[in-house]
C-alpha cells in the first residue's frame, strides 16, 4: 500500500487509502433523511456522482458536471463518514465513484442510486445486471446518445472488452449498417459477431504490408467508419482512428489515455476533412432513464449482456482478473 502518493505511472486518481468499486448493486440497509429514490430493503443498482446544481447538470449531462472529477475521483469525504475531534467530515481520500463498492456496505449518494424494484426478480439478476450503471451505459450510451448513430452509420469499435462490447449491442440497437469490431483477443472478436459485429479485424494478425489504417478502411467501403469509439486510451490507436475516419467522422474518446499523452493534429486537414474528436463521459447517460432502457433492451432480446457476464466470489478476485486478462471473461463480477 502507498500512502500520500501515486505508483510510478499511475492515474492521479490511484492513491490510498481509499475504497474501489464502480459497479455496484445490493439491497438498502438505510436511508438518510429527505431520501425518496429508495425505501430499506429496495435492490438498487449504483452509479456516478453528479452535483444536480451546476449548468452541466442543469442541461441534463451530469457525467460532465463541473465538480465530475472530484465528486467521483478526487479528494472526497470518507466515505465511511469518518469524523475529525471537531465532529465534521475530515476531507480526506477515501470515496470512489459514488460508491466505493468493493465492500459489503457502501453509503452513497441518492443521485448514484437506480432503483431496480421494478427491474429485477432476483439476487442472482441484480448481481448480475451491476455493470449496467457504469461499463454498460458507458459503451451503449457512447454509440446512441453521443454518436446518436443512425442506420446510414457505420461504426467501428475499437477495443472489445465490456464498454466496447456493449458500443456493438449499442450500434445494433441503432440498426447502424455495418459494425466493425477491433480487438487482438481471439475469443472477444467471437463474440463482438455474436453480439452485432458485421465485421471484425484482429489487430495482431494483419496482412503483410497492411496497417490497421487499411484494415479499417477496406472495411468500411475503403471510406472509413463514420463512427469510431475508442475505448483503449491507446495512443496508437487514438492517432489510428483519426487517419481512418471518413470525412466527416465523429471520432469519440471514451478509453483513459496516459495523463500526459497529448494529441498532435494537422488543424488544415481536420478542418478540411470535418472530423469531429469527441470526448464522454458515462455514454452522456442519465443512469435513472437509461438504465431500465438497457434492462428492457434485454428482457426484448435485444441486449444480450448475459453472454460477458459471471458471477463470482468476491474471494475469487485474482482468478477474475486472470480470466479477464486471458480473455476468459468479459465482465466478472464480485459477489459477497
Amino acid at each position: 500500500m502507498l500512502i500520500g502518493g501515486l505508483p510510478n505511472g499511475a492515474a492521479p486518481i490511484a492513491f490510498y487509502p481509499r475504497v474501489l468499486g464502480h459497479e455496484g448493486s445490493g439491497y438498502v440497509r438505510e436511508v438518510g433523511a429527505g431520501v425518496t429514490v429508495a425505501k430499506k430493503g429496495d435492490p438498487v443498482l449504483l452509479s456516478f456522482a453528479f452535483c444536480k446544481s451546476c449548468a452541466s447538470c442543469d442541461a441534463g449531462f451530469n457525467s460532465h458536471c463541473n465538480t465530475f472529477n472530484e465528486l467521483n475521483f478526487g479528494t472526497q469525504p470518507n466515505v465511511f463518514g469518518a469524523k475529525d475531534d471537531n465532529g465534521s467530515n475530515p476531507s480526506i481520500p477515501g470515496a470512489f465513484f459514488g460508491q466505493s463498492s468493493f465492500a459489503s456496505l457502501s453509503i452513497v449518494r441518492e443521485c448514484s442510486v437506480v432503483n431496480a424494484s421494478s427491474l429485477v426478480s432476483s439476487k442472482e439478476e441484480l448481481q448480475l445486471l451491476s455493470p449496467l450503471g457504469c461499463g454498460v451505459q458507458t459503451g451503449a450510451g457512447t454509440v446512441i446518445n453521443v454518436a446518436k448513430a443512425e442506420e446510414s452509420d457505420i461504426v467501428c469499435v475499437l477495443g472489445l472488452g465490456g464498454v466496447g462490447l456493449s458500443a456493438i449491442m449499442g450500434a445494433k440497437i441503432q440498426n447502424a449498417r455495418r459494425i466493425i469490431g477491433v480487438d487482438r483477443v481471439a475469443s472477444r472478436l467471437e463474440l463482438a459477431k455474436e453480439m452485432g459485429a458485421t465485421h471484425v479485424i484482429d489487430s495482431s494478425k494483419l496482412a503483410e504490408g497492411q496497417t490497421l489504417v487499411d484494415a479499417v478502411r477496406e472495411a468500411a467501403e475503403g471510406l472509413g467508419p463514420t463512427v469510431t469509439v475508442d475505448t483503449t486510451g491507446v495512443p496508437a490507436l487514438i492517432k489510428a482512428s483519426i487517419d481512418f475516419a471518413r470525412n466527416r467522422g465523429k471520432i469519440i474518446q471514451v478509453g483513459s489515455a496516459p495523463f500526459d499523452f497529448k494529441l498532435d493534429l494537422t488543424v488544415f486537414d481536420f478542418m478540411v476533412r470535418g472530423l469531429q474528436y469527441i470526448g464522454a463521459i458515462e455514454g452522456q447517460a442519465f443512469p435513472v432513464d437509461f438504465v431500465p432502457k438497457m434492462v428492457q433492451w434485454r428482457k426484448e432480446g435485444k441486449f444480450p449482456v448475459d453472454k460477458m457476464m459471471k458471477l463470482m466470489p468476491a474471494d475469487k478476485f485474482e482468478e477474475a482478473l486472470h480470466e479477464m486478462h486471458d480473455g476468459t471473461t468479459i465482465k466478472p463480477i464480485l459477489c459477497w
